[in-house]
């Protein structure tokens, strides 16, 4: 953590802040390793304050270490303490701040100048560290067992909902504290759809099964997509599967630092365009991932930032043909200054489930 509040302390130079203002549950945790659901966080040029009530005044002394703890009420609010800090410019995060509490900020700290962060945080949160990564490892790992179990429950009559159901509570059992998101369980004409959560539709012989999943392993989110036929795959089938494994693989190939977002999806893309399916991809190639399932930086038609070392993204082309069904193949990818690693281990040829 002490790391992280340097590189944060780094930014304020540039920015001439006297202070950052840190809110956002999972910007706190970034910086202090503070999970409790109430608190602020206040870093200065010199201290590092963590600010929060009776009920959670414990595990913040448990947590934030090298963190001042402040206890706050409501009739003692942080605002009394920041008005004596004496602070001439401090920086807040815009992106997640409501308007109603910069007002109060605004009007309790009336000698000092608030200054939008516009997604510094966000900016820092990109590049992991090595702990970062080796839990982003992890919970790709619970993922991938996740996946070669789950396998033997597809079977025709089964529920898309009860695969769902039985892949969390597995991936739970193996350490992830919950799922990273609403898992995507699609077969049939409905694995078109590239959000179409998990719902009560039966799997039949011959469909597409696209699973879409992730679970959170010690806060960090796991993410993968696979897809498998259900008995033996027709010529069409294996032939959008084929081209969507390609379009992925290239991805891996090209990727390294450096590279722009835009620049990976338009391999991708191109590649599904040069194959005459250019209208089934709607959606970008990726985005980063982290503490939250989707952070920065982007990686789609408007992901201009350059990628850096140490930067995780998901590389997930797909297409999607409505009334037939659609393919999509997922991987975790670590930017490195010379090329990718990749973080997934599951197999990635088309798998034909047979009965």
């Amino acid at each position: 953590m002490k790391n992280r509040v340097l590189r944060l302390r780094e930014q304020m130079d540039k920015l001439n802040l006297d202070a950052v203002l840190i809110e956002e549950s999972n910007n706190k945790r970034y910086v202090s390793g503070f999970t409790g659901t109430a608190g602020s966080i206040i870093i200065t040029k010199e201290k590092n304050i963590l600010f929060t009530d009776f009920r959670y005044t414990q595990q913040a002394k448990n947590q934030a270490e090298n963190f001042e703890i402040v206890e706050i009420s409501k009739t003692n609010p942080i605002t009394n303490f920041l008005k004596e800090m004496d602070m001439k410019k401090l920086g807040f995060e815009d992106d997640k701040m409501s308007f109603s509490t910069y007002s109060n900020y605004k009007e309790a700290l009336s000698s000092t100048e608030m200054i939008p962060l516009k997604g510094l945080m966000l900016d820092l949160r990109a590049i992991k560290d090595e702990q970062e990564l080796e839990t982003i490892r992890q919970a790709s790992k619970i993922a991938d067992n996740g996946f070669k179990y789950i396998l033997d429950f597809i079977k025709p009559g089964v529920k898309e909902s009860e695969l769902a159901l039985e892949l969390e509570f597995f991936m739970r059992k193996q350490g992830a504290t919950g799922a990273s998101f609403d898992f995507i369980v699609a077969s049939g004409k409905r694995s078109s759809m590239p959000h179409g959560v998990a719902s009560d539709k039966v799997i039949e012989v011959g469909d597409f099964v696209t699973i879409d999943f992730g679970c959170i392993y010690n806060g960090y989110c796991s993410d993968m997509t696979r897809t498998v036929v259900v008995g033996k795959a027709s010529e069409k089938q294996k032939e959008i599967y084929n081209i969507v494994l390609e379009a992925q693989l290239k991805v891996i190939e090209a990727a390294k630092a450096n590279m722009s977002g835009v620049e990976l999806d338009n391999i991708a893309r191109q590649y599904i365009i040069e194959k005459g399916y250019g209208d089934k991809f709607g959606h970008g190639l990726g985005h980063g991932i982290g503490l939250d399932i989707h952070e920065l930086p982007n990686v789609n038609v408007l992901g201009e930032k350059i990628l850096k070392p140490n930067m995780v993204i998901s590389d997930e082309p797909g297409i999607y043909i409505e009334d037939f069904g659609g393919v999509r193949i997922e991987d975790l990818l670590i930017i490195t200054q010379d090329g990718c690693e990749v973080i997934n281990s599951s197999p990635k040829e088309l798998i034909e489930l047979e009965f």
